[in-house]
């Protein structure tokens, strides 16, 4: 039997799913957007602050982050998007960027056409609502991490950006904890929680000899969620997942 193709839109509309109630048309009308698939290399931007785009961008596989950066060059990672994700579903609505999306690893990304992706929410309250909750999930996630840059040690703050991910990038049917792919530099970990690429590796070090987490060719697995969890002060309310 020939295997039945699966849309590069269909994580997107999973992700929207899990944040309103979506008919078969809803889904219909998310998966029928006309889109274009690219795959990128890592570091690549997908946006620049103060870019005007006339689309959407979908991440497929891989990571992307934001960033933005000082007057005198430092860069701060401020979000992470994970597969299924709208990298920037905010340019939905505002007209210039005000952070860059660059890609962590190589990355599959569609992009989609904002008008009619509007249109289509104008149309379709239960996709406008998954929409608006969406933005308000990532609003949460961005006080969790200012809480974590802020008031968290740097070995709690590690812990929990780890256990973040993991939490966002699990199945329904799969425990906290699985094997993910993590393609990203102890730089690029520093500029997300604040510390420097020698904090974090000293960090990382100690979480290995506790066994808390093991760390291989770009994949972290986590053997005992519920110590790591402790650890990193962690609990996924905030993700508002259900």
């Amino acid at each position: 039997m020939s295997k039945v193709a699966v849309s590069p839109l269909a994580g997107m509309v999973n992700k929207f799913a899990g944040r309103s109630s979506m008919s078969p048309g809803d889904r219909a009308g998310l998966c029928g957007l006309p889109y274009t698939s690219r795959l990128f290399d890592a570091g690549r931007y997908l946006v620049r602050e103060g870019d005007s785009p006339d689309h959407c961008n979908i991440l497929v596989s891989g990571l992307t982050c934001r960033h933005k950066i000082t007057g005198d060059g430092l860069r701060q990672i401020v979000a992470i998007n994970v597969p299924g994700e709208v990298i920037d579903l905010q340019m939905l609505y505002l007209k210039v960027a005000d952070h860059s999306v660059q890609t962590l690893g190589q990355c599959e990304v569609v992009t989609v056409s904002r008008d009619l992706f509007r249109k289509l929410a104008d149309e379709r309250p239960s996709i406008a609502y998954a929409i608006f909750a969406m933005i308000l999930a990532e609003a949460s996630i961005s006080s969790e991490w200012m809480l974590n840059i802020g008031r968290r040690n740097a070995r709690t703050r590690i812990a929990h950006l780890f256990c973040e991910l993991a939490a966002r990038m699990d199945k329904p049917d799969i425990a906290p904890g699985q094997t993910y792919k993590l393609p990203m530099t102890q730089e690029q970990l520093g500029d997300a929680i604040g510390l420097t690429a020698v904090h974090i590796n000293r960090m990382i070090k100690e979480l290995k000899k506790e066994g808390l987490i093991v760390i291989s060719k770009h994949t972290i697995t986590i053997p005992n969620w519920d110590k790591l969890a402790d650890v990193a002060d962690f609990n996924s309310r905030y993700l508002h997942k259900d």
